[in-house]
């Protein structure tokens, strides 16, 4: 624990645990195991588990990892879950909005009450610039889904698994992108059928 950090009362921390550089972790909290916080503010009540956050905000009653990556200016808001294995990069969440499996957040800004379903990334990057994404209010995402930014979802949307979102969606409205399922019989890959005589 660095000299420069904050701990306030009754914070619990567990073992392998670092806390380093203007650090301010807020009453009640529970830290560690096996966790990296540093130049990040933790609100009260909150609990971090083997995760790493940097350059960081996080408010109180937030429940963070096992596993999750937070860096570069994140604000989580109150009542959050972000889970395992869960990368969050410059992304502002609204409070009791939960992230809680196998998810990638990028350049996003998300309201309250949102449920990314696990498998969903924000695709922020063209290759030359960062695009946002934006998700309003009571929003679900499928599994395995893909927000291409720049992209807006409404308020109250649900996206369905496997959906590739490209394009705006309006308020109150279901996306499903998936084709038409087919199923070929006794198909074989060309390199195993017979030779053409």
């Amino acid at each position: 624990i660095d000299a420069t950090v904050t701990v306030e009362p009754d914070v619990v921390i567990e073992p392998e645990t670092h806390l380093r550089g203007n650090t301010t972790i807020a009453a009640g909290c529970h830290i560690g195991p096996g966790t990296l916080i540093e130049n990040s503010t933790i609100g009260a009540g909150t609990t971090v588990r083997y995760s790493v956050i940097n350059d960081s905000t996080v408010k109180g009653t937030a429940q963070i990892g096992p596993y999750s990556h937070l860096r570069g200016e994140v604000i989580i808001g109150t009542g959050c879950r972000i889970g395992n294995f869960v990368e969050i990069k410059k992304s502002q969440l609204g409070n009791n909005t939960k992230a809680s499996h196998l998810s990638y957040l990028g350049n996003s800004t998300l309201g309250d009450k949102v449920n990314i379903g696990a498998g969903t990334i924000t695709a922020n990057y063209d290759g030359v610039n960062k695009h946002p994404t934006v998700i309003k209010d009571k929003t679900k995402t499928g599994s395995n889904s893909v927000l291409v930014a720049p992209v807006t979802l409404g308020e109250n949307v649900t996206v369905g698994a496997g959906a590739v979102v490209t394009k705006d969606v309006d308020d109150n409205c279901l996306i499903v992108t998936r084709g038409e399922r087919r199923v070929i019989k006794d198909w074989q890959p060309k390199s195993k059928q017979p030779p053409k005589e």
